[in-house]
């Protein structure tokens, strides 16, 4: 029962729904417009898409958005990130191909990553990647860095702590919780400023909430900490 709990509030996944755009509209925009309405799931623009900036301003979450959605049109998806080791060859059955956290990629992840771009390109498959540097500046070999930055390319900025606050409250509204002012204090001074993370704590908060039948509050916020 404990672990029904957590797992019913983050059954649903990243969606670009789901995602506070904020001062990164645009590249939601871009995104939803890219995905379409599901109904040509094949004639997703080849034009790579590169999103970048700092921890914390939604990266991955959007990149597991886009793969969640091509998911729900039956599409399949390559995924390629620093903790795939021994990256597949290229699949013809992908329709397109996420790579996050490129600048973190090693040598062999580089070329995996390369010859994926190559392939997507030649099959006019869509590629989207991410990364905490522009493409200029990502210390990878050059033939894949510069397929990086071709493209569109979005600067995502982390949301302010009026926005991430608003955006808890509201999730929480959601959820038919209340969070005071006192506990969004708490949250947000205490805690990863990654919305993500914070996210994922309401979740988990939520649950141990309900399990214990209490509201809320700082102390309940401490005895999970200190009990899960």
């Amino acid at each position: 029962m404990k672990q029904l709990a957590l797992d019913i509030g983050l059954a649903t996944g990243p969606t670009l729904e789901g995602f506070f755009a904020g001062p990164n509209e645009a590249a939601v925009r871009h995104l939803r417009l890219w995905l379409g309405d599901g109904h040509h799931a094949s004639l997703h623009s080849p034009v790579p898409t590169y999103l970048w900036g700092e921890s914390g301003c939604g990266k991955t979450h959007l990149l597991h958005a886009v793969r969640g959605a091509l998911a729900s049109q039956g599409a399949r998806v390559g995924w390629l990130h620093p903790g795939l080791h021994n990256p597949p060859d290229f699949d013809e059955r992908w329709a397109a191909v996420v790579m996050d956290d490129v600048e973190r990629f090693d040598a062999v992840q580089q070329h995996a990553a390369f010859s994926w771009f190559v392939s997507a390109q030649s099959l006019q498959r869509g590629v989207v990647a991410a990364g905490s540097l522009p493409p200029a500046h990502l210390k990878l070999r050059e033939d894949l860095r510069t397929r990086l930055g071709w493209g569109h390319v979005f600067s995502l900025q982390v949301l302010s702590e009026a926005e991430r606050r608003e955006v808890l409250r509201q999730a929480a509204g959601e959820r038919g919780l209340a969070l005071t002012d006192e506990v969004l204090n708490y949250m947000l001074h205490r805690f990863s400023r990654d919305l993500g993370s914070l996210m994922e704590l309401l979740a988990q908060l939520d649950g141990y909430a309900l399990r214990t039948q209490r509201a809320i509050t700082i102390p309940l916020i401490r005895a999970m900490l200190e009990n899960e």
